[in-house]
């Protein structure tokens, strides 16, 4: 059950020609696929490109009309295998993953399949997530397009120009028979515009037609000496035809005019930014008409020395727009001016900040630098002259409290947490890992619990220097995606074979939570097209794991605090895993909520929990939210001149998980905690005894108010 679902949007991938497309770059992506002859769609989730899934799994039934596999692959390793289709076979095939991590779990397929080279056209769809939106490193993808020569595209941040480029990159990878990744950035991702459709072509050849003529080439096999004759190959012949492809069919574009004595290049994904830049410098227009040249490289890797040099000439000096770090495509450009005795001044890393994302201020900062320095005349007045000072922005970080992610509302990872910090309190702390996922937002108060995180199911094996033995029995984290997506072999794998003496702790949430709530194998709804219902629990005893608790309601604290006390303090030696369940709060939400609304609307009788604090019972010591953390749970200050300290207080944001409630008995902190029982559309005896209770409660409430007066003298 994905956090969105585009059923409605899907219908619009059926447009043709002589229509017009609106919506988001995610859309328009699935939508350039089908125009062009795409046989097998593949990837794995993740931002930015996490809907892009989504939306192909929605879009499952049109391609099935058009003849094209779809296939929501374990993990980006094997969404790269998958790509072994267009070795062999005229089929073009596109898998899509997120960036620098998805490129990393892929590097082995990826290496293979640049090494054999393509047939037919193969693009990976890469998500990059740099900048202070990621949720990762700060990485790029650049480098390894680099290190196995896989041709990479960065295309201007518009709905035309990001499906041309789907198109271009099919047939830049058939022209170079190499593999090219198509990077598309988070603000490109969900970009919305218009573009003018054609109508959807299925495959000239389809995965099932192939299957009747099987096909094989035992030269593009990575195996000596085929695999020494692919490297002179990427060289000789596919390098050259990438190039020709490039320059024959424009894929760089140049705005502004054709001369000048200065101009700026850039990566494609970078050009929105700069023209809104040039505009607040008075050098282009609303409609991005530029008075400075521009030269847009839609295509970064390979860098074509001759069209960057014919851009470079005559010119006193060129600015490269080149975000993040380390600066490969300045390096390049700086070599070819060199290596050409051009005089050309070179500017980029200096002008702009070395590392982090160019946002508008930067940029409008750094092009403004570039413009005074070697072409100052360009600039109208109304620009700031040189020394001029400038108003400072106060620096809000030293007011402004950071704000890290964390456990959503009645999140049903919070309570195991809680546990497991009642378990340190008894036996100490422990060494702990995490690992990738929701549940790695338990390093952050108030539990602190976990200190790295080593890659997407790598939990466990992160552990693995202290696997042995020891005073103390290590402690891993790991998520039910991890689990399926790579923690199964490398990391339980892992403990088994190693006969490891340690725990591991396998967060069940019934999703790929984190990255959008998609089905994994051991979901429990019922998913048509995908195999749910496959217990963890049976997968762990399958590789040979013998000690293993599940548990099925993980908001029972003092359950979970006894059975991680219990696998801690055990005589067994071995691996110990604890599969802790519940259903992720934001998918039950959506799923439940909608029938709730519905239900309530109809006039049917609906219950709902809602938890609540006594102000008068409670002491205001404040351990219930140590130990919690939910949002919900808040403060609030008494009136009371007697009592300073503010009390704890649940806001209308609960969803009634009662955790709050249950690490309170746990803890044994407090009975300040109670359940009310919301009602709608009660029955008409509810409604009758309701009426009574509040008559007696509110005659006792005047009665005690009463003897209050009196024994304070205000009585009359």
């Amino acid at each position: 059950m994905a956090e969105r679902s585009f059923k409605a949007e899907v219908e619009h991938l059926r447009k043709g020609t002589g229509d017009v497309f609106t919506g988001e770059g995610i859309l328009a992506i699935t939508k350039a696929l089908l125009e062009n002859g795409v046989g097998y769609v593949g990837g794995y989730q993740g931002a930015p490109i996490s809907h892009l899934m989504d939306v192909l799994a929605d879009a499952e039934d049109l391609m099935s009309e058009l003849g094209i596999r779809f296939e929501a692959n374990a993990s980006e390793a094997a969404a790269a295998a998958m790509l072994a289709a267009s070795v062999h076979y005229p089929i073009r095939g596109a898998v899509t993953f997120k960036g620098s991590v998805g490129v990393n779990v892929a590097s082995d397929a990826l290496a293979n399949l640049s090494s054999s080279g393509v047939n037919g056209g193969a693009v990976v769809i890469v998500g990059e997530d740099y900048g202070e939106g990621s949720s990762i490193m700060q990485e790029r993808s650049y480098g390894f397009a680099m290190k196995s020569q896989f041709w990479l595209l960065d295309p201007r941040p518009n709905l035309p120009s990001i499906v041309k480029a789907v198109g271009d990159g099919f047939a830049l990878s058939e022209a170079s028979n190499t593999p090219v990744m198509l990077m598309v950035r988070i603000r490109s991702c969900h970009v919305t515009g218009s573009f003018d459709t054609s109508d959807n072509v299925p495959p000239p050849l389809s995965v099932r037609e192939a299957l009747s003529n099987p096909q094989r080439d035992f030269k593009r096999v990575v195996l000596p000496p085929m695999s020494y004759a692919h490297e002179h190959d990427k060289i000789d012949n596919r390098w050259p035809a990438a190039e020709k492809y490039i320059l024959d069919n424009r894929l760089n574009e140049r705005f502004g005019p054709q001369d000048g004595k200065v101009g700026i290049m850039c990566l494609g994904g970078m050009y929105n930014s700069i023209i809104r830049s040039l505009q607040r410098l008075g050098l282009a227009d609303i409609s991005g008409n530029t008075s400075v040249p521009l030269h847009v490289l839609n295509v970064t890797y390979p860098i074509v020395k001759s069209d960057v040099l014919d851009f470079c000439r005559d010119k006193d000096a060129v600015l490269l727009v080149e975000e993040g770090q380390p600066e490969f495509i300045e390096q390049q450009l700086g070599a070819m001016l060199y290596k050409e005795g051009a005089t050309t001044k070179l500017e980029g890393k200096g002008i702009f900040p070395k590392a982090g994302e160019y946002t508008g201020q930067i940029m409008f900062d750094g092009l403004e630098a570039f413009v005074r320095q070697y072409a100052p005349e360009l600039l109208p007045g109304k620009v700031l002259a040189p020394n001029t000072p400038k108003t400072e922005l106060p620096d809000l970080s030293k007011t402004v409290p950071i704000r890290p992610p964390g456990f959503c509302t009645g999140c049903p990872e919070r309570p195991i947490f809680a546990s497991l910090k009642l378990a340190e309190q008894e036996l100490g702390s422990r060494q702990i890992t995490g690992d990738i996922g929701c549940h790695l937002f338990a390093c952050l108060p108030p539990f602190e619990i976990g200190g790295s995180t080593m890659g997407y199911g790598l939990g466990p094996a992160s552990n693995a220097a202290f696997d042995g033995g020891g005073e103390k029995r290590a402690i891993s984290i790991l998520g039910d995606g991890g689990f399926w997506h790579n923690g199964l072999s490398s990391s339980i794998g892992n403990m088994v074979f190693n006969k490891s003496d340690s725990v591991a702790i396998i967060v069940d949430n019934y999703y790929s939570a984190a990255t959008g709530g998609q089905d994994v194998m051991s979901s429990r709804a019922k998913n048509d097209t995908k195999s749910t219902n496959n217990p963890i629990s049976k997968a762990l005893a399958g590789v040979g794991v013998e000690w293993i608790r599940q548990i099925d309601r993980t908001y029972d604290v003092t359950k979970m605090r006894d059975t991680i006390r219990e696998a801690l303090t055990t005589d067994y030696k071995g691996p110990k895993v604890i599969v802790a369940s519940s259903e992720c709060m934001l998918n039950r939400q959506r799923r439940e909520k909608p029938l709730r609304n519905k239900a309530i609307s109809d006039g049917r009788r609906v219950e709902l929990p809602r938890f609540g604090v006594d102000q008068d019972v409670c002491t205001g010591d404040h351990a219930c939210i140590r130990l919690s953390g939910c949002p919900s749970l808040s403060l609030k200050k008494l009136d009371d001149p007697l009592r300073d300290d503010p009390v704890a207080h649940i806001d209308q944001s609960c969803v009634g998980c009662g955790n709050c409630g249950e690490v309170a008995d746990a803890a044994i902190l407090c009975p300040s905690f109670y359940e009310a029982v919301l009602v709608h559309n009660p029955s008409g005896f509810e409604t009758w005894y309701t009426g009574i209770r509040r008559k007696i409660i509110a005659w006792l409430q005047n009665r005690r108010a009463g003897k209050r007066l009196v024994f304070s003298g205000e009585s009359t």
